[in-house]
């Protein structure tokens, strides 16, 4: 399903300098339909009250759902992934350590995909469910 030209090097470095760089996040995974990337859970992705910013899961996941979609595209060079929504769950709060995002597809068509999203703790336990819906554009 995904494109076979990029790796998790390659996925890696797309991160550098943009917002899912300075956050920490790494791919560690690219399956057949599925990719899983990591981030930390500390003072760059914490709120005030010290556990897990919403948004930083979000970020997350529209990280994963984004880069999925990309992996998608027939012409990369002149085509591009664009998030056109994304709603999320914070089902429970994560203090430290890493959390671990796995993007699955919903629907892949010419113009839009759907993903969905989960978000887990280090003991596999679901901190955050959501789903994003993307548009290719030329």
């Amino acid at each position: 399903m995904f494109n076979k030209n990029f790796d998790l090097q390659t996925l890696n470095a797309f991160g550098e300098n943009t917002l899912p760089g300075h956050i920490g996040i790494e791919f560690t995974e690219i399956g057949n339909d599925f990719l899983i990337a990591r981030m930390p859970v500390d003072s760059h992705t914490h709120q005030p009250f010290g556990l897990l910013h919403g948004g930083a899961s979000v970020v997350l996941a529209e990280t994963l759902g984004s880069v999925a979609s990309m992996l998608c595209l027939e012409n990369p060079e002149k085509q591009k992934a664009v998030g056109l929504e994304i709603n999320a769950n914070h089902l429970r709060g994560v203090k430290s350590g890493w959390v671990y995002g796995k993007v699955t597809p919903i629907h892949i068509g010419s113009k839009t995909h759907v993903w969905d999203i989960k978000v887990s703790n280090e003991e596999g336990k679901t901190v955050c469910i959501s789903r994003l819906t993307t548009m290719i554009i030329s």
